[in-house]
């Protein structure tokens, strides 16, 4: 074991661009440690493994078990659908322990891409706390601002108010959730699954064609559950906005009869 990790250590750490003195840094142990995790002359403990998996993004299992220097097409062969392989995330908690809802917004969505296993990055966002009865303690949630028209008719600019979703096998045909990809950044859609390889993602807003993303792309999904805006609708918009609304469930009712019928 000690010659794969080793070397997965050393090679995750170049991928970073890191010495062996900055990741000692990163994750509070000395440069000597490192040195000795890197060389096989000693072995992690169960802490120290966990540690340098959330560092890295990456499971316990590719950390101690998996060449990754040398794996060919890496991304496909270690895709974990059930988050079985510890898919860790990063979270901040008050002083009672409990745990805070990070915001995420526009501005935060192209560092949160390369942050987002990253405690550091992580402790920069905001955070809050929302005392609904429709928010469990024993949940981690975070909230997303979004931008576009894609998902109309929630306005550009809203935050969705998401719950992480660790086994994606959970993930329910036509419901909305937040994306975070490799290709595309924070996504907002609906999802449906064409096979056990791709995710069709759909707009609300039938002028954004759908489009299929790998599952090798995908890094965190994220359940909406809500959303907050601050852009209220005016008094002669609220009729439209239902009847906006309305249209767009009919033009999902009818891709649906669609696909049936196709069948």
């Amino acid at each position: 074991m000690n010659n794969i990790l080793g070397s997965n250590i050393k090679y995750l750490r170049k991928q970073k661009g890191l010495t062996q003195d900055q990741l000692a840094n990163k994750i509070g142990i000395t440069r000597a440690v490192i040195g000795s995790y890197e060389e096989g002359r000693a072995t992690p403990k169960l802490s120290a493994l966990q540690t340098l998996s959330h560092y890295f993004s990456t499971s316990l299992d590719q950390l101690v078990n998996i060449d990754l220097n040398n794996a060919q097409n890496s991304d496909e062969n270690i895709i974990d659908i059930t988050g079985r392989n510890m898919r860790i995330l990063s979270t901040m908690v008050d002083r009672d322990n409990n745990e805070l809802i990070t915001l995420v917004p526009v501005k935060a969505s192209a560092g949160y891409m390369t942050g987002y296993t990253d405690p550091d990055f992580i402790d920069t966002l905001s955070r809050f706390t929302l005392p609904l009865p429709e928010l469990s303690r024993e949940k981690t949630y975070r909230a997303f601002q979004i931008e576009g028209e894609s998902m109309t008719p929630i306005p550009s600019g809203s935050y969705i108010i998401c719950e992480y979703l660790q086994n994606w096998n959970e993930i329910k045909e036509g419901k909305a959730y937040i994306l975070i990809t490799k290709q595309d950044g924070v996504v907002y859609k609906r999802l449906y699954q064409t096979d056990h390889d791709y995710l069709l993602l759909k707009s609300d807003n039938p002028e954004f064609a759908p489009y299929n993303v790998p599952l090798s792309n995908v890094m965190e999904v994220w359940k909406a559950l809500g959303y907050i805006s601050f852009d209220l609708p005016k008094p002669d918009e609220m009729n439209l906005g239902k009847l906006t609304a309305l249209f767009y469930k009919m033009q999902h009712e009818l891709d649906e009869l669609k696909e049936k019928n196709s069948d």
